[in-house]
């Protein structure tokens, strides 16, 4: 749900010490973070999309590690699409955390049946990336009630029946219902050739793979071997 500058702050009437003087000020700046949250684009799908302060729909499932892992994939069909904006949660006292208070400003994109030809995953491990690979046969990578939490996306996108300017809270085309007063699109069909995301968490009811293939190597999907 929609948090304003205000709901985490102190209301008691005890003096703070020094040191809980300085957990105050890094709570100001996560919530100065959330409430200076600007456009996200994901690129081809929806430039200059504001994103108001909300929490991702994956966000409220489960703590993301803060490792984020690079999707590519030659071809995306889907049908049943939502797009809206939000904030991820990192564990507390997360190694990842940096700087951000454990928040990672993300892209939610929902699709409610998809289908992918040659995807591929790799998560950067320090040095080396952990590989997989699926769909690169005949046979597609298939999901259903798939959710991205992404900060990067990029492709050659066409809808049909795209709806802009949407309140989250309002979605109806892929099952998922997003923050109350956060812009939103949704469509009936989406398609998205040479698709790239970076992403922080992925959900999916279904996930099919087939001919999947996981390795290490020092090639990761954003920069593969060239054949």
């Amino acid at each position: 749900m929609a948090s304003s500058p205000d709901v985490n702050s102190s209301t008691g009437s005890t003096p703070e010490s020094p040191e809980s003087g300085s957990a105050s000020e890094r709570r100001g700046r996560v919530r100065l973070r959330r409430a200076a949250v600007m456009a996200v684009p994901a690129t081809a799908l929806a430039a200059g999309m504001m994103i108001l302060t909300a929490e991702g729909a994956l966000g409220v499932q489960f703590a993301i590690s803060g490792m984020p892992f690079t999707v590519t994939a030659s071809e995306l069909n889907g049908t049943g699409f939502e797009q809206f904006g939000g904030l991820d949660e990192m564990a507390p006292n997360s190694p990842n955390a940096g700087d951000t208070g454990g928040q990672v400003l993300v892209v939610t994109s929902v699709i409610k049946e998809a289908t992918l030809s040659k995807l591929c995953q790799s998560v950067d491990l320090g040095g080396v990336n952990l590989l997989i690979r699926a769909g690169e046969g005949s046979d597609k990578v298939q999901a259903s009630d798939l959710t991205t939490d992404s900060t990067e996306l990029t492709g050659d996108a066409a809808f049909t029946n795209i709806e802009i300017g949407n309140d989250a809270s309002t979605l109806t085309k892929g099952g998922v219902k997003g923050p109350l007063g956060v812009f939103s699109q949704q469509a009936d069909t989406v398609q998205i050739k040479n698709l790239k995301q970076t992403n922080y968490a992925t959900t999916a009811g279904v996930f099919k793979l087939p001919g999947l293939k996981l390795s290490f190597s020092s090639k990761s999907c954003a920069k593969p071997d060239v054949s």
